[in-house]
């Protein structure tokens, strides 16, 4: 079983830029996919960007194009969430989860997951 810490949240400015990481502990992640989810009070849970796995590709959310991305690092069993331009309407807590066996074209669903992190809060304000 695998548990997920998230950090790297924040309050910023429009524009800027900020990283988050997911840490992962109790197993390796190479067999997992691993998706970023957010969601903003009132509203439902988006999905991002999620990357296959064992490097099996990348999917991305109509909301992470062009400004966000998803990274691993297999030696640190860490998984990072990039996020530029950033803006207000990005506010929202910020969610990595895990998951094994999940096929491609079902990453955008949160339901596949098994595993999940805190959350970490991320503000866009001026």
């Amino acid at each position: 079983q695998v548990q997920l810490v998230e950090s790297g949240g924040g309050m910023v400015q429009p524009g800027d830029s900020l990283r988050l990481s997911c840490a992962a502990s109790g197993d390796t992640l190479r067999p997992y996919a691993i998706g970023w989810f957010r969601q903003a009070p009132g509203k439902e849970r988006e999905f991002l960007l999620a990357s296959h796995r064992n490097g099996g590709g990348i999917y991305s959310g109509d909301s992470a194009k062009g400004r966000f991305t998803i990274s691993r690092d297999r030696n640190a069993n860490t998984v990072y969430l990039q996020m530029n331009s950033l803006r207000p309407e990005d506010t929202a807590v910020y969610y990595c989860a895990a998951g094994r066996s999940i096929i491609y074209s079902s990453l955008p669903s949160w339901e596949r997951y098994s595993y999940w992190g805190q959350g970490t809060q991320v503000t866009v304000s001026s």
